[in-house]
């Protein structure tokens, strides 16, 4: 494919003969596409003049992608470029997920994401929704970027990090801490229960706050409180929200983690289906992988996380309560071969780098000490500051779960580049390879989904879920956020060894209009905007 520079300036840039996926699911057609500033002018068979031609024929063209469920909140002010990002073709990102958003920030919770920003050189400080897009537009974005507003972030600045109860004075500051934000933009409201400070957070307080969602038909996403040995009750739990607070709800990265819970996938898949029929406006995502990744030290029993991250050290450098824990986790953790399922993916100090890519019983091999031992010394001796990659899926399930028609795509990663202060550790390869790799694994080469079907979730789908107006289809009028790539070589290359690895296939991406990916080389053009609901 080459761009090719022609007489006339009537369009900007014409994509000839490409075999064009709107993004609904009406199959494709071979049309041209007329770009002119940030928007599509035109899509059919003529051939307007144009400053610049990219002839696509035997490619895909397809909206460009939108991820789902990100956690780029910090480092795309960091790294702007999001390279990891536009090398897959992703457009437009959904932050703010799992209960963890850019603001807002108050209070405990600023003290709890004091460290994050000093490690990646972030200087800037605020603490409303609005000051943070304002700082975003001012550094300016390779992609767009919408947010939902975090429970942890609101929990967290009202009440700290204590296993306390919200109620009166405290629910309404919070309720209206929610409301303000999504007055800034926020497209919806985020849980993630199985971390602090949402780990303590019950029912009746998720119902309350989520009512806020009602006069805007704002949704609800919830990392859920299990994804395992209590995965039916989780699922329940976000019904129930749903039903009492009259919202649209959505679960994050579905899963059945752990062998032992893997056998549930059909009975959650049969509840899904059942509450949808009674008329519950319920999705989720889902990313094609069956290794999860989070901190290092969310296994540990929740009680251990009360009063912040200073009390979960003091708790486990104290011998008798580190006894506690190691008890609570042999309970939990009776499977033989476990510790070879968890892999350190990234670590703060310089002293344990060496650990970075290794699986928990390697370390403790190499350290001389057992498992459990070693997975407690790297998460003293980090701070807590330590990732973690866990093998504990089913690739049946997630081939179950890819095939909903109400599943979406979400890499559950951060914008990374391939240099710079976000290219450290070694991230799930998630963050370089999930776009590619769902329309090369699981469309091209198995034929679990059409093409059309799975642009239609990475695209449309998921720009009406969320509201991204003028997002998400290639129509005229339509921002020109586009992907053109080959289908016959679309692949991800990143693995867990090697995880910054520029995908395949993919040729040409723009941002509103502007070429991010020029050939398959970045160009290093920041053309992404804030997204935020209502345009405000």
């Amino acid at each position: 494919m080459k761009m090719v520079r022609v007489m006339g300036n009537r369009v900007d840039i014409l994509i000839r003969d490409g075999l064009v996926h709107d993004g609904s699911l009406t199959g494709p057609v071979i049309a041209n596409i007329a770009l002119v500033g940030d928007k599509i002018a035109y899509v059919g068979t003529d051939a307007p003049a144009a400053a610049s031609v990219i002839r696509a024929e035997g490619r895909a063209v397809s909206p460009g992608f939108i991820d789902a469920h990100a956690h780029s909140d910090f480092t795309i002010l960091a790294d702007p470029r999001a390279e990891g990002k536009i090398t897959q073709g992703v457009t437009t990102e959904i932050n703010g997920n799992c209960g963890m958003s850019a603001a807002p920030l108050f209070g405990r919770a600023v003290e709890r994401r004091e460290e994050d920003l000093r490690e990646l050189g972030i200087t800037e400080r605020w603490n409303t929704l609005a000051q943070y897009f304002s700082l975003v537009e001012k550094r300016s974005s390779a992609v767009n970027i919408a947010s939902l507003a975090g429970h942890g972030n609101i929990r967290g600045s009202v009440i700290g990090y204590d296993d306390r109860k919200a109620s009166g004075i405290l629910l309404t500051v919070m309720k209206t801490m929610l409301s303000e934000t999504l007055e800034q933009g926020a497209i919806g409201f985020s849980t993630g229960l199985i971390y602090p400070p949402g780990i303590y957070s019950d029912t009746e307080e998720l119902i309350a706050l989520a009512r806020c969602l009602q006069p805007r038909d704002l949704i609800y996403t919830s990392h859920m409180r299990s994804e395992g040995n209590m995965l039916e009750q989780a699922v329940n739990e976000v019904v129930r929200i749903g039903r009492e607070a009259e919202v649209r709800v959505h679960i994050s990265h579905i899963k059945t983690a752990g062998e032992q819970n893997w056998h549930k996938a059909d009975r959650v898949i049969g509840l899904l289906h059942e509450v949808r029929r009674e008329g519950l406006r319920l999705t989720c995502d889902r990313y094609p992988y069956i290794a999860s990744s989070t901190d290092l030290d969310a296994i540990l029993p929740s009680w251990v996380f009360a009063g912040g991250n200073d009390e979960e050290l003091k708790r486990l450098q104290d011998a008798s309560t580190r006894r506690r824990i190691e008890e609570e986790m042999k309970l939990q953790i009776s499977r033989t071969g476990y510790w070879q399922k968890v892999i350190v993916s990234s670590v703060a100090s310089e002293q344990n780098r060496w650990m970075e890519g290794m699986n928990i019983e390697d370390i403790g091999l190499k350290l001389n000490m057992d498992s459990l031992s070693a997975f407690f010394r790297i998460i003293i001796e980090e701070k807590l500051r330590a990732g973690a990659i866990y093998l504990s899926m089913s690739a049946d399930n997630l081939r179950k779960f890819l095939s909903l028609p109400f599943c979406m795509i979400g890499s559950d990663s951060s914008a990374r580049s391939f240099d710079g202060p976000t290219a450290t550790g070694k991230p799930h390869p998630r963050t370089f390879g999930t776009f590619p790799r769902l329309l090369g694994k699981y469309v091209r080469d198995e034929g679990l989904l059409t093409l059309t079907g799975a642009v239609h979730k990475a695209t449309m789908q998921t720009a009406d879920l969320f509201g991204l107006k003028g997002r998400g289809q290639i129509r005229e009028g339509y921002y020109a956020d586009l992907v053109i790539f080959d289908p016959e070589k679309i692949a991800d290359k990143a693995t867990f060894e090697s995880p910054f690895q520029q995908a395949e296939g993919i040729e040409h991406v723009f941002v509103n209009g502007v070429a991010a990916l020029s050939e398959g080389r970045l160009t290093g053009r920041l053309a992404g905007k804030v997204l935020r609901h209502g345009g405000v």
